[in-house]
């Protein structure tokens, strides 16, 4: 072992400004993915967004610019402070954009009521992490500008003219040297995030100029969205519910719906409430218009709420069910929620604000939702009635499906193997950190793949019969399938609300279909099934769809494997060299590859090609909405979602 260094004054470091930032960007903006990508664009947006909470702007708007990778974001709010610190002998807005913890919010006074952040925080942060930042201010009849890059200042703070009306613009570009170059922004992402805070703030107007969208021939067609929504989450939630499948209850009743604030708690509480047919639950839930994936206090407050709302109802009616006791989780089954919290002094879990965590907002929500919940379930007894049976089925279905549940654990010893499907070829291993399962597409295929696969780390379980369309079913009728039973068995974690990571049996879950229409079909089975009843796997990366070759090709004594026929033509462009004619094979199906070819082009960790399958944070409801459209029962909007995108395909496999 090499001697250490004297360790001394000479090696403690002190970053100063905003080097932290550039040091430890995740600690900031929680990595440099395409998550904290766009997180910089998110910051300066809810910049603007504070200022229409506060009553100070009424429109915000958003370019995404031609490269794809540059933002302009630009209110009508009162603008940025330009008057002169004479404590940092700066501008205030040079020290806003280069200083960490400064800002306006954090005494709430007349400046700033409530708000998504710390000014200072999230502008500061997003210019260190920016190549290139431009900020103008129309102030007091006159235009300011300043330059920055990287953290810097490379503009001095200038006046750059009169002007009428007052706000805030900021351009920035992401630098790449922090992020790589391969990242760009989102344009349906930034749409459908500035439309959610349209939704969140009634009579708000959010424009979106998209300069990298393309019309038919290809050329760049600037395309400018406009999101104002006048009921705000009212006129939201059916969007929603309409991806889950209604509860058929009388018009009268059946969208719960509460604006309260508690001036003594400084709290405002915005919620839109109802429950469906689906098999478990969606709040959104938000603080001061930012978005908490993670929940926290405030979500924590909602569901006691219902929990107790619905248990009151059931005691004072004397609607105990006989039989059967009902859970907490039995209750909000189907509730598709849309809480809009405004708290005075926000304490999120980190800088990214995923996570609420003021612990007085839980009873302060809990105290303000229940009673009204009450009654409103007194008031409309028909709807009422429909949520207690709704909840009372709940209860029955998850009783039946409790004894197959209970029958699956993790490999640990011999005597676990005999409750494991049959026609699994399971491996040595039971390190879940090294092994893999995969799930391939018919017998003969299987069979290539049990004598292709590395016997110590991998394992084989093939389909025989029809996968379920799982999107609308309940536990007792997903155990009683096959299939998906020796799926679930294999796993050995469970499924539903009953998964438990810690029981995995394997690492990595492999889908491994033909490469064609049928396969994507059995493929899209099977994700459906595991976003609606384990989804967890997926938040968790195990997922992966394996990328068998559709085509081999053989020029000279060269052999390429191509995935498509698009990929197939770059391979012939790239490699065919003057006449030499190719010798080009298509698989029809795994099971016409042997399992030499197999192990070499698929199953092979070296050499495979394969796309890890999650839902990234803020697209929940987006991915939630496609499946719904693609799996649910509406065949008008199967039929809409499939027109829409037919020309993203440049080949069908028919």
């Amino acid at each position: 072992m090499a001697q250490a260094k004297n360790y001394g004054g000479n090696e403690i470091q002190v970053l100063e400004g905003l080097e932290p930032v550039r040091k430890r960007p995740g600690m900031y903006i929680g990595g440099t993915g395409k998550d904290g990508y766009h997180h910089l664009l998110w910051e300066i947006v809810d910049n603007s967004i504070d200022e229409a909470i506060n009553g100070h702007a009424t429109r915000v708007e958003v370019t995404l610019h031609a490269d794809g990778k540059s933002c302009t974001v630009e209110d009508n709010g009162r603008g940025i402070p330009v008057d002169l610190m004479p404590k940092w002998k700066k501008t205030a807005l040079e020290v806003v954009f280069t200083t960490l913890h400064s800002g306006g919010k954090f005494e709430r006074g007349e400046s700033y009521q409530v708000s998504g952040g710390l000014h200072g925080v999230g502008s500061a942060v997003v210019n260190a992490l920016s190549s290139e930042l431009l900020v103008q201010v129309k102030r007091d009849g006159s235009r300011h500008e300043m330059r920055f890059a990287r953290g810097e200042v490379v503009g001095k703070f200038k006046n750059v003219g009169p002007c009428r009306g007052t706000g805030t613009l900021v351009k920035f570009r992401p630098d790449d040297e922090v992020f790589g170059g391969k990242l760009s922004f989102d344009a349906a992402l930034i749409g459908e995030r500035l439309e959610t805070k349209s939704y969140l703030h009634h009579g708000l107007e959010m424009v979106f100029i998209d300069e990298t969208a393309r019309g038919d021939d290809g050329a760049r067609v600037p395309v400018t969205h406009r999101y104002l929504h006048d009921k705000g989450i009212a006129e939201w939630l059916p969007t929603l519910v309409a991806a889950r499948g209604k509860l058929s209850v009388p018009a009268t009743g059946g969208v719960f719906y509460l604006e309260k604030r508690d001036d003594d708690a400084k709290l405002g509480v915005e919620l839109a409430l109802q429950w469906t047919e689906a098999t478990d639950d969606l709040i959104k839930s938000h603080v001061n218009s930012v978005p908490t994936p993670d929940g926290g206090t405030h979500d924590a407050g909602l569901r006691s709420a219902i929990v107790k709302a619905v248990r009151n109802y059931i005691a004072t009616h004397s609607l105990d069910p006989k039989g059967v006791t009902l859970t907490a989780e039995d209750i909000r089954e189907g509730v598709v929620a849309i809480l809009s919290t405004f708290v005075h002094d926000p304490q999120f879990q980190s800088q990214t604000k995923n996570r609420l965590n003021n612990p007085e907002v839980a009873g302060q929500v809990e105290a303000m939702v229940r009673p009204a919940l009450e009654n409103y379930l007194n008031g409309n007894p028909n709807w009422a009635q429909a949520v207690v049976a709704r909840t009372v089925i709940a209860a029955r279905a998850r009783e039946a499906s409790r004894a197959a549940k209970e029958g699956i654990s993790r490999k640990t010893a011999v005597s676990h193997r005999l409750n494991l499907p049959g026609k699994l070829a399971d491996c040595a291993s039971t390190d879940p950190e090294e092994s893999e399962l995969f799930i391939v597409e018919g017998d003969s295929a299987g069979g290539s793949a049990k004598q292709g696969r590395d016997r110590r780390t991998q394992a084989i379980l093939p389909l025989r019969g029809k996968v379920l369309n799982t999107f609308q079913a309940n536990d007792a009728k997903l155990s009683g399938n096959k299939e998906l039973g020796d799926i679930v068995s294999a796993l050995g974690c469970g499924f539903g609300a009953d998964l438990d990571l810690g029981k995995l049996r394997y690492g990595k879950i492999f889908l491994l279909m033909d490469a064609d229409a049928d396969g994507h079909h059995i493929a899209t089975l099977l994700l459906t099934f595991f976003f609606r009843h384990m989804r967890k796997l997926l938040d968790a990366g195990h997922i992966y769809l394996a990328q068998p070759p559709l085509y081999r090709i053989d020029l000279g004594k060269q052999t390429f494997w191509a995935l498509d026929d698009l990929h197939k033509e770059r391979i012939l462009k790239t490699h065919q060299k003057g006449n030499a004619k190719p010798s080009i094979t298509r698989f029809k199906g795994l099971g016409e590859m042997n399992p030499e070819t197999l192990k070499m082009t698929t199953l092979d960790p070296a050499r495979r090609s394969v796309l890890q399958i999650r839902v990234r944070p803020g697209d929940e409801l987006r991915t939630d909405t496609v499946i719904a459209e693609l799996m649910g029962k509406d065949v008008a909007a199967r039929f809409k979602l499939i027109t829409e995108h037919a020309h993203e395909i440049d080949d069908l496999d028919v």
